[in-house]
């Protein structure tokens, strides 16, 4: 039996509670935190893994946005901002029967979306999902971490320095050394040609979960004149985790997890490549008009 309880229908309220208190628009990152906040979920609940690195809370939150985004209440650009719709910046709940019998409709009425049924005991013993791009994306992102996970440490730390130069950080070293307490390289990212933060970074590939006690020992490691420390994982963060990363008093240590990773590497088209597909389409009324 999963340990995580919550159907995909039990998800558009809390989802919808997010975009509403975090301003009518949020990260995919801020949405699932609030919502783990929000419903008090348990470290075991959070971490629950569904496939691959992806868990189930973060699966079935995005079917719980597209089954929104379907009823009209959320959209979301390129960039992986969602945001309330005119329609969802008045709508602060919703009846979960209704937005399921919208997906299912769309499945009817779209060839191209294909309806699939989970019997789970939830509501009418079934939670209807549509399969549309979100099985492609989370494929990707799967295969994308797999190759990853299996390159060489050394290769790693480069993959992490090539990304950090791309997203704008100068003079990216990569230090790794036995017994360096956890530091594997370091940057500059100056802001507007002005402001310039030193940031001591950390590449390391994890299975599954990475727990507070590695944020914590990496943070003893930094010395005084480190602005920011900064880890770049193909794991997922415990809560506690991204607590003692943020921990007041503490220097402040930013978190890229698996997902997040890939996703920049898709952004950048750094190994991951997107290819568009022509469909050319025959208008003819247009030739009625000759």
């Amino acid at each position: 039996m999963s340990n995580f309880k919550y159907k995909v229908h039990e998800l558009y309220n809390p989802t919808l509670a997010a975009l509403h208190d975090l301003g009518g628009s949020a990260s995919v990152s801020e949405i699932e935190d609030f919502v783990i906040e929000h419903m008090k979920l348990s470290e075991k609940e959070v971490s629950y893994i569904h496939r691959g690195t992806a868990t189930m809370l973060n699966y079935r939150l995005r079917w719980a946005r597209n089954h929104l985004k379907h009823f009209g209440l959320l959209e979301n650009s390129s960039r992986g901002v969602w945001s309330l719709t005119a329609l969802g910046s008045k709508s602060t709940s919703v009846s979960p029967n209704d937005v399921l019998k919208v997906a299912a409709n769309v499945s009817k009425k779209n060839p191209n979306v294909t309806p699939l049924i989970v019997e789970e005991n939830s509501m009418h013993n079934s939670d209807i999902f549509y399969t549309d791009s979100i099985d492609d994306e989370i494929s990707w992102q799967e295969e994308a971490l797999n190759v990853i996970k299996k390159i060489h440490p050394a290769a790693f730390e480069r993959l992490c320095q090539r990304l950090l130069r791309e997203l704008g950080f100068k003079n990216v070293e990569v230090t790794g050394k036995p017994n360096d307490g956890g530091i594997d390289g370091k940057g500059i990212l100056r802001l507007g040609g002005i402001l310039s933060f030193h940031v001591v970074f950390q590449a390391k590939r994890f299975k599954d979960t990475v727990g507070s006690e590695i944020v914590r020992n990496f943070r003893g490691s930094l010395s005084a004149k480190v602005d920011k420390g900064l880890i770049i994982s193909t794991g997922r963060y415990t809560v506690e985790a991204k607590k003692e990363a943020q921990r007041d008093g503490a220097i402040p240590i930013d978190l890229i997890d698996g997902e997040e990773l890939v996703e920049k590497l898709k952004e950048l088209q750094l190994g991951v490549n997107i290819t568009l597909v022509e469909k050319v389409i025959v208008d003819s009324k247009w030739f009625d008009s000759i």
